[in-house]
C-alpha cells in the first residue's frame, strides 16, 4: 500500500537581531511551531570546554563549570572512559566505575548541552559528542555506523548502510543516516560527511587552544537549524519574510534541492505579516492558552504540573448524541490526533496523562490506542506509549526537544504567583481591616494610613465603609485608604 505524499509548507518570520519563529503547515493547519528569543537563545547542541567543579558520590555525577551561570550535571554514564584517570576496576554485575575513583575536580572535559537548563537545575551534558548535519550525525565517542529507525524503507536503508560502509571514517567515530538523507545520491552523503569531520576537526583545534571554561562549538541559530534538520521532500514551499534570511535559506536550498528552483520564497508585504497572510496567527496563538478546541467542538484541557502533565477531555457539543459508547469513541479517537499534534506543538515533555471519555468496549480502547500510536509516529521526538487503564487513563512518556515556545516567551503573573489563583476581594479587604485594627490602637497618632492597590481601596471604601467609620469613632482617629502607586525608577 502506497503512503499519500504529505504536502507541507514552512514560515520563517524574522524580527532581525531579536526573534526567529518557524511554522509548519499541512494543508493550512499547524503542525510544528518553534520560536527562539536572541537574548534566550538555546544552549542544547553547544560544545563547552569545561572543568569538574566538584563530584557527588551519593549520585555518581559530576558538576561541571562550563561558563553558564549554574554548573551542567554529568552523570557517569554519559562520561567517555577517555577521561578516566587509570585503568578502573569495576565490581561484578558493575557497569560503571564509581566517578570519584575515576575523575578529580578541576578536571578538564569537552562536553556537549542535551537538556537546557530548567528552573532551577543546570543543564543535563553529556561527554559523548554529536555534530548533526544534513545527511548524518556525526559521533564523536562511539564509533557505530546506523540508520535511523524512521526510515523504513529496506531497500533505502540497505543503500545506506552500504554508503556509511564505504565512508574511511578515523577511529572513535560513528555516522547515522538521518531522515533527510533517503534518496541523496552518494556524492551528496560524501559531501555531507566531509564537512562533519572537518566541522570535528575545528572544534578540536579550538578546544585545545581555549582556556576551561569557554564554548567551542555553538550549534546553528533556529533558521538555518529549521532548514537542515526539517526541510525534507513533503515540503513544497519555504516563506521567509527577511530579505538577509530569505539569501541564505536560498543558497542553501539550491545545494541540497538543485532541481527545486522556486521552493524558497520571499514575503515583501508590508500591510500584513506572513503569519497573517496564511491565516495562522490564531493557531499558533492557541498554543499558550490552556485550552484547544477540537473540530468537532469539544476541548482539550492541558494541566503541568512539576511531575507531569495531565490532558483532559472534554466532549462540548457532540455529548448530545444518543449512543454514549459511539459519542466516547469518536470524541476518542479525535483527541488522541488533535492531543499528539498539541504535544509537539507545546513540546511538552516528560510523562502525560490523559483522561479519555470512559469505554467499556476493550475493542475501543484498543482503537483509540492504535490512533494515538500512528499519530505519534510522526513526532521527531522519542515517545512511548502505554495502553488505556480500567480507569480510563493513558499515560505516555516523550522526550522533550527543546525550550518550548511556552517556556521561553512567559513567566508567572504577578497576581497569582502562577497559580492561576488569588485571594478574593472580600479576603484581601479583611485582610487589610484586620491591619488597620491592628494600627488604630497604637498610641501617639491621630491618623491612620493604610496603603493598596486600586482595585482592594475602592473595595474597602464601597463595601466597608461602615465597619471603617465605626472604628474611626471607637479610637477617635482618622483612617485614610490611599492608592498605592508604582512609579519606574
Amino acid at each position: 500500500m502506497t503512503t499519500k505524499k504529505r504536502r507541507q509548507k514552512m514560515f520563517i518570520s524574522v524580527l532581525p537581531g531579536e526573534q526567529v519563529e518557524v511554522v509548519i503547515a499541512e494543508e493550512g493547519k499547524v503542525n510544528e511551531y518553534y520560536v527562539e528569543m536572541v537574548h534566550q537563545a538555546k544552549t542544547k547542541g553547544n560544545i563547552y570546554k569545561g572543568y569538574i567543579h566538584n563530584i557527588d558520590n551519593g549520585l555518581q555525577a559530576a558538576f561541571i563549570n562550563y561558563g553558564a551561570e549554574r554548573n551542567g550535571f554529568l552523570q557517569i554514564d554519559e562520561v567517555h572512559p577517555e577521561y578516566y584517570l587509570g585503568s578502573p576496576a569495576t565490581k561484578k554485575g558493575q557497569r560503571f566505575p564509581l566517578m570519584q575513583k575515576v575523575l578529580k575536580a578541576g578536571q578538564e572535559v569537552l562536553v556537549q548541552v542535551v537538556k537546557e537548563p530548567t528552573g532551577k537545575k543546570g543543564a543535563f551534558l553529556t561527554s559523548y559528542l554529536s555534530l548533526p548535519g544534513r545527511s548524518f550525525v556525526y559521533t564523536v565517542g562511539r564509533s557505530q555506523m546506523g540508520v535511523s529507525r524512521k526510515i523504513e524503507n529496506e531497500k533505502e536503508r540497505t543503500r545506506l548502510k552500504k554508503a556509511l560502509e564505504s565512508f574511511e571514517t578515523t577511529e572513535g567515530v560513528g555516522l547515522i543516516a538521518r531522515t533527510a538523507a533517503v534518496g541523496q545520491s552518494k556524492a551528496a552523503l560524501e559531501r555531507d560527511y566531509k564537512y562533519l569531520n572537518r566541522l570535528w576537526t575545528d572544534i578540536r583545534a579550538n578546544a585545545q587552544k581555549e582556556k576551561a571554561p569557554a564554548i567551542v562549538y555553538k550549534e546553528l541559530g533556529l533558521a538555518a537549524r529549521a532548514v537542515r534538520d526539517y526541510l525534507t521532500s513533503d515540503v513544497t514551499e519555504v516563506w521567509v519574510d527577511d530579505k538577509e534570511t530569505y539569501d541564505q535559506i536560498h543558497q542553501f536550498v539550491k545545494l541540497a534541492f538543485p532541481r527545486k528552483n522556486n521552493l524558497v520564497r520571499l514575503h515583501e508585504d508590508p500591510d500584513l505579516s506572513l503569519l497573517e497572510r496564511f491565516n495562522l496567527v490564531k493557531q499558533v496563538e492557541e498554543i499558550y492558552s490552556r485550552e484547544a478546541s477540537m473540530p468537532s467542538g469539544g476541548r482539550l484541557v492541558f494541566d503541568a504540573t512539576e511531575a507531569l502533565t495531565a490532558v483532559d477531555i472534554n466532549s462540548g457539543k457532540i455529548g448530545g448524541e444518543r449512543n454514549f459508547q459511539k459519542m466516547a469513541l469518536k470524541t476518542n479517537v479525535e483527541a488522541a490526533r488533535e492531543i499528539a499534534r498539541q504535544l509537539r506543538l507545546r513540546d511538552i515533555g516528560g510523562q502525560v496523562v490523559i483522561d479519555f471519555i470512559e469505554m467499556k468496549n476493550p475493542k475501543d480502547c484498543r482503537e483509540v490506542e492504535k490512533v494515538m500510536r500512528a499519530e505519534m509516529k510522526n513526532d521527531r521526538a522519542r515517545t512511548d506509549v502505554s495502553r488505556i487503564s480500567s480507569f480510563g487513563l493513558m499515560e505516555l512518556v516523550r522526550q522533550r526537544l527543546g525550550s518550548s515556545a511556552i517556556a521561553i516567551s512567559t513567566e508567572p503573573c504577578p497576581c497569582c504567583k502562577g497559580t492561576g489563583i488569588r485571594r478574593n476581594l472580600e479576603w484581601q479587604a479583611l485582610q487589610a481591616l484586620k491591619e488597620i485594627h491592628r494600627e488604630v490602637r497604637k498610641p501617639g497618632t491621630d491618623v491612620v494610613e493604610h496603603d493598596c492597590e486600586e482595585e482592594l481601596a475602592i473595595y474597602l471604601l464601597n463595601n466597608k465603609r461602615g465597619i471603617l467609620a465605626d472604628l474611626e469613632q471607637r479610637y477617635g482617629k482618622e483612617i485614610h485608604v490611599d492608592i498605592e502607586y508604582e512609579y519606574d525608577e
